[in-house]
């Protein structure tokens, strides 16, 4: 072997080496106050590493509000669509300033990473409980968007497989931690507006969505896994854009949107662990020789608590026109959901808001509430058995509709008083997705 040779300026004596080791040896190590915790920081060993399944439209809303959380760092996005993959990546990238975020097309690769400890789930109504189910046997916590589940039997099982695997799951309904609604439930609570009665509760009307041709899939789609657990049918532009609007995919705007609202009056009325015992609901429909959607475009529902208040949801007029209001004795309070203004009678209720907090649409304080329970390891202020029975409501209306006549229902046994209807509690997957 060829001896190397060591330019003399660079050559240490024995006894400089040793001095200048001891010298280092007393100095104190520098390390980045953010890998120690220091000045607000996080350390690295004590954040939750998230990955994001789905990331659309709606995922590119709410992550930021993950993110932005120093006690989160997000790793790895999902989506069966690569367009939808690569700009999910991009944005995670540019948020830590790096290429390290991971993309997969199929969501159970990224579960099956040891160094994710949760997800965020935002993808279509069909995914959500399988996909919550998934995780949480893969021993991830839960955010998911609402509704939580596709039918009521699917909600059961995600309550149970939650508590199996000693999940923590936090349903996206961000109304709960949002100052305007918690005031207003507070006030009912409170007894403010007198004996409660009536809960008003208003969506907007749904749209129709013409018949069209089958189109070849487009490419970087892996449309099989979009479709998920339901009924295979061909790829139809409209259709596939369009699928809440259709009951396969969801149930249109009275469970997309109305479980917000229905989370709330179950909320108000302290009864996350059961729900009405009466159900009615009427629509109409869209023109099935026109159009391919096929949930309501507007409609009513009622039910009623077995205390007696009644619960009224509205679909009809704009999308701007959202509201939920409580109705007592004494007095009333609504909640404005596009400006999240709050008016109430007497109107000397409104002297005893506190400061404002964030609106509606900024999940941040959601995703506190989250962080909070994964490290103490306690219910969410929306856990699975909270979500699960806010959507039932929506379902069961739904069902009711369909049917086209009133039901009565027994919250203890989740069972109607139809064997017809109960029939529609459940929806045969498709194969492989089972819950």
């Amino acid at each position: 072997m060829a001896k190397v040779l060591i330019p003399s300026e660079f050559r240490l004596s024995r006894r400089q080496f040793l001095r200048r080791a001891a010298a280092a040896a007393a100095a104190p190590l520098v390390v980045p106050g953010s890998v120690l915790g220091l000045r607000g920081a996080v350390a690295p060993s004590n954040r939750v590493v998230f990955g994001a399944i789905g990331v659309g439209d709606r995922a590119r809303e709410i992550l930021p509000s993950f993110m932005t959380l120093p006690d989160i760092q997000c790793v790895a996005v999902s989506d069966c669509r690569a367009d939808r993959r690569s700009s999910g990546k991009e944005l995670v990238d540019q948020h830590y300033g790096n290429r390290d975020c991971q993309a997969y097309e199929d969501f159970r690769d990224l579960l099956a990473r040891k160094d994710v400890d949760a997800v965020c789930i935002a993808i279509g109504n069909r995914w959500h409980g399988l996909a919550s189910m998934y995780a949480a046997r893969a021993g991830k916590d839960v955010y998911c968007e609402a509704p939580a589940t596709l039918t009521i039997t699917e909600g059961r099982a995600l309550v149970e497989t939650c508590r199996s695997f000693g999940t923590v799951y936090q349903a996206g309904t961000q109304r709960r931690s949002t100052a305007s609604y918690r005031f207003a439930a507070d006030m009912v609570r409170q007894g403010r507006i007198g004996k409660l009665q009536t809960v008003e509760m208003q969506v907007w009307e749904g749209p129709t969505i013409a018949l069209e041709k089958a189109a070849p899939v487009p490419a970087g789609w892996n449309y099989d896994l979009w479709l998920g657990q339901t009924p295979w049918y061909p790829f139809v532009p409209g259709r596939v854009n369009g699928w809440r609007y259709f009951w396969d995919t969801a149930e249109g705007v009275m469970t997309d949107m109305g479980c917000h609202y229905t989370d709330q009056m179950q909320w108000a009325l302290d009864a996350d662990h059961t729900g009405p015992v009466e159900f009615e609901a009427k629509g109409a429909l869209p023109d099935a020789a026109r159009c391919c959607s096929d949930t309501p475009l507007s409609g009513i529902a009622r039910c009623k608590y077995a205390s007696g208040v009644t619960g009224m949801l509205y679909q009809r007029g704009a999308f701007k026109d959202r509201y939920i209001r409580y109705i007592g004795e004494d007095g009333w309070i609504q909640v404005d959901d596009e400006t999240d203004a709050v008016t109430a009678e007497p109107k000397s209720i409104l002297g005893l808001q506190a400061r404002r907090g964030a609106g509606p649409d900024n999940p941040a304080e959601h995703v506190r509430d989250l962080l909070r329970s994964i490290r103490s390891r306690a219910p969410t202020i929306c856990n699975p058995e909270t979500a699960h029975r806010a959507v039932t409501i929506c379902e069961a209306w739904t069902i009711s509709l369909r049917l086209a006549r009133p039901l009565k229902w027994d919250p203890l046994k989740e069972k109607f008083d139809l064997e017809e209807a109960n029939r529609m509690l459940y929806r045969e997957p498709r194969a492989p997705w089972r819950t």
